[in-house]
């Protein structure tokens, strides 16, 4: 029996159609897109998503995170002053600061077209971007200072000060108890007896060191001794102090020195007839008075405290300084962006504006910024979401008695965590609700963008 082999061959793969290609290359294109997204999306679960998710779940536990309590935290945290305060200081940051930015940068975009050195004056705005906010908030908080030797803002406003008002050569003086003067409460000391025309007198101080006084200033000796003349009332205001020692208190001895520059004052029945200022050996004269008695005074502004400046850094100043800082930094961000929609605006409708006999704060009013208006409108959302995140500038710049004053939502969120507090139940709370607070500018920006993009 022959045994007939037949061969056996497998019928051939059925033939795709091209919509069934075209959907396996479709799906063979999502499968390596994932692959390649894969990393990303890893990241920014471990990152992100499982931060805020984790965030969230911490917010209804207690500081310790064993008890579950609901919305205490939340309620907590609109009953506490301090965060009542955050809320505050944030809102403050996201109305001020954004809308300065913007008009600042709008400002210089525009004024940076119409000057030779555009280029290097944008870059001079925009290096502070390069600096990290640890770096300028020490930069600030020195120059912020309150003692004009150490903060610029503080020396340069004193300079201002005294270069109008002058100060106190003085400051430190003061009369001896029993010597002929009293003080009172206006700083200001009198002679203790009243004094007539034809008298001298000799009012002594002490409490300025020998090395501070004016380089003018002469040995009063000479002057104490001179004798008024009739209708004169004389004297001198010296140093009641010898240098090396000895010398006999409430006494002009030779090598005391005079004060030079002191305002002295005849004064008559409460009233002040006569002003004048000491010489350089300290002495003075009111001629040609009327008989009767006076007291001599000196007033207190010959030992007024120099002015100091302002307290930056104080209770009152402490948001709008930080806020400043802040302003060096970001301004340059915000020029160049305008600055970029800037110079796509169609120059034609410019140029017709000027023909038709339009001034340039006609053209920038009715037709620059309408134009600009997406442009400004990203720029403030993109800022109000950065300043709601602010920390750094916060913590750094602001003196610790004045923290609270100072603080943010988000410095709020790490004291009460981390700086102290030690409950992260209610620090997860605050960082929920800046989440919340973010999360709607976040998605009005994406909106436009895409909105700009069809």
């Amino acid at each position: 029996m022959t045994a007939t082999l037949v061969k056996e061959t497998s019928p051939p793969p059925p033939r795709l159609t091209p919509p069934a290609r075209a959907r396996r290359m479709r799906r063979r294109g999502r499968i390596v897109a994932l692959l390649f997204v894969l990393p990303a999306l890893l990241l920014l679960g471990a990152l992100v998503v499982y931060p805020v998710l984790f965030s969230v779940g911490r917010s209804f536990f207690d500081a310790s995170g064993t008890r579950f309590v609901g919305g205490e935290n939340y309620s907590e945290m609109f009953r506490d002053p301090a965060t009542l305060k955050a809320v505050r200081n944030t809102a403050i940051w996201v109305v001020v600061a954004p809308a300065l930015l913007t008009g600042l940068g709008l400002i210089l975009a525009v004024l940076v077209e119409k000057i030779r050195w555009a280029t290097a004056f944008k870059l001079l705005l925009f290096m502070p971007m390069a600096v990290s906010f640890l770096a300028a908030g020490i930069i600030f908080r020195l120059a912020y200072d309150e003692d004009p030797d150490k903060g610029v803002l503080n020396a340069a406003v004193v300079s201002v000060h005294d270069a109008f008002k002058g100060t106190s050569a003085y400051p430190n003086a003061r009369a001896r108890d029993g010597q002929g003067l009293t003080g009172g409460e206006d700083g200001a000391y009198r002679t203790s007896a009243s004094v007539s025309p034809g008298d001298t007198v000799a009012l002594g101080l002490v409490g300025v060191a020998p090395k501070a006084l004016p380089a003018d200033a002469e040995p009063a000796y000479a002057a104490a001794a001179r004798q008024a003349a009739p209708g004169e009332l004389r004297g001198v205001v010296y140093l009641d102090f010898t240098p090396g020692g000895g010398g006999e208190q409430g006494r002009v001895d030779r090598q005391e020195s005079g004060l030079p520059g002191v305002t002295v004052e005849a004064v008559r029945d409460g009233r002040t007839v006569a002003t004048t200022t000491t010489a350089s050996d300290g002495s003075f004269r009111f001629p040609e008075l009327a008989d009767g008695a006076y007291d001599v005074r000196l007033p207190g502004s010959n030992f007024a405290a120099p002015y100091e400046g302002i307290s930056w850094l104080g209770p009152a100043l402490v948001t709008p300084a930080i806020i400043g800082a802040y302003l060096w930094i970001w301004t340059g961000f915000a020029m160049v962006l305008i600055g970029a929609g800037l110079a796509t605006l169609p120059r034609d409708a410019l140029e017709a504006a000027r023909m038709d006999g339009a001034n340039e704060w006609q053209i920038f009013r009715r037709i620059t910024v309408p134009l600009l208006g997406p442009v400004l409108t990203v720029v403030f959302v993109t800022l109000v979401i950065n300043v709601m995140k602010v920390f750094d500038l916060v913590y750094i710049i602001a003196p610790g008695p004045v923290q609270e004053d100072a603080t943010v939502l988000a410095t709020q969120m790490w004291l009460v965590s981390f700086g102290g507090g030690n409950n992260q139940g209610l620090g997860s709370a605050l960082g929920v609700l800046l989440l919340l607070l973010v999360v709607p500018a976040m998605v009005f920006n994406l909106r436009r963008f895409r909105r700009s993009q069809r």
